[in-house]
């Protein structure tokens, strides 16, 4: 087996080869990445000692593939993962639809030109804005739950399934995964490449980058343990907002199911990938951990002001990948805040590295 992993000193890409090097020792695996995010030099020398041959280079980049081996499959990290980029004035709307959209058709190129499969790493965030905000919330406790007494149509009592509407506006982001996930569905129905595309719930865990576009656990954590400020944005500034999270590891265990059976033409193309109801977490429920593991409380300053795309309730129904592919996320939500909590004592200047 020969596997290229796009952004593979990312978080997820890293994680996703050391899991793949872990189950599968004869693999050829191999990695790309343009290293322009803070925190990404330090995973070469892990991709190293896994025995990863790396190359530097950028998806966006038609010339940077030609110098890549053929392989079996592509694993498609790569991306910028903000949904604020390219309106928050840190990158422009151009370069968001160029690394995430035109990245995508170099890859689908190049597998068409290897025979190679693909599997797009897409996100909860191709689903539409305002019906998301439109989605019934009532308060429990320290968190929004969902008000099932009244569901729209593509969701469900255990969230958001993948028949939610995915009309505009969803952000440049959104939008740009969206056409990827069109793009690859047409590349596996026109040329018959072998397709998968997993739209992923919050990733989180161990050396995740601590910027609060990259990983809010990750950032929140880091962020409480150091002492800097926290703020709860929108909602009343109560920090009531509510997402699901999944560890990589537990992702990698899905890639491997979907290359094993990759030509299967039984089961469907696109699924949600999350950690369920069971991983949902809001931020007061999140600060109220970091209190008790810490031993140390904080005030977290509250800003009720609004901000484009803030979603108050977001977890993914993935019910379908559980029942397609025998799978279901093994790392719970309190294993996965330990984990990045404990990387974060040994790690304490981590956030200078990586905030960027």
């Amino acid at each position: 087996m020969r596997i290229l992993v796009t952004g593979a000193c990312g978080f997820v890409g890293s994680r996703l080869l050391k899991r793949f090097r872990e189950a599968m020792e004869s693999a050829t695996l191999i990695g790309l990445d343009n290293l322009c995010r803070p925190g990404s030099e330090s995973n070469r020398e892990l991709l190293k000692k896994l025995d990863v041959k790396f190359f530097h280079g950028d998806v966006r980049s038609v010339s940077d593939f030609e110098s890549l081996p053929a392989v079996d499959w592509v694993i498609d990290a790569a991306a910028n993962p903000s949904v604020l980029a390219g309106v928050d004035g840190k990158s422009s709307s151009r370069q968001v639809i160029e690394h995430n959209l035109a990245g995508t058709v170099n890859m689908l190129e190049y597998c068409k030109r290897h025979g190679a499969g693909f599997i797009l790493l897409s996100t909860s965030r191709v689903y539409s804005v305002p019906s998301l905000v439109a989605l019934p919330t009532k308060t429990e406790g320290s968190r929004f739950v969902l008000d099932t007494s009244k569901l729209p149509s593509g969701a469900s009592a255990g969230g958001v399934t993948e028949s939610f509407s995915t009309a505009p506006p969803l952000s440049l982001y959104g939008v740009s995964k969206k056409m990827s996930e069109d793009l690859a569905l047409e590349y596996h129905s026109t040329f018959g490449l072998p397709v998968w595309v997993n739209r992923c719930g919050v990733m989180a865990g161990a050396g995740q980058f601590g910027r609060a576009d990259q990983g809010i656990i990750a950032f929140w954590i880091h962020s409480w343990r150091e002492g800097r400020p926290l703020r709860y944005l929108g909602f009343g500034g109560h920090g009531h907002q509510v997402r699901d999270c999944l560890h990589p590891d537990d992702l990698a265990a899905l890639l491997l199911k979907q290359m094993a059976y990759g030509t299967d033409t039984s089961r469907p193309r696109l699924a949600n990938v999350s950690g369920g109801l069971e991983s949902a977490f809001s931020l007061a429920e999140l600060s109220e951990w970091c209190a008790h593991h810490f031993g140390v409380d904080k005030p977290v300053h509250r800003d009720g002001s609004e901000r484009p795309f803030d979603i108050a309730w977001l977890v993914l129904d993935d019910s379908l990948a559980r029942e397609t592919w025998d799978w279901r996320p093994e790392i719970t939500r309190e294993s996965l805040f330990q984990e990045v909590a404990g990387f974060a004592s040994e790690r304490p200047n981590w956030m200078d590295i990586s905030a960027g």
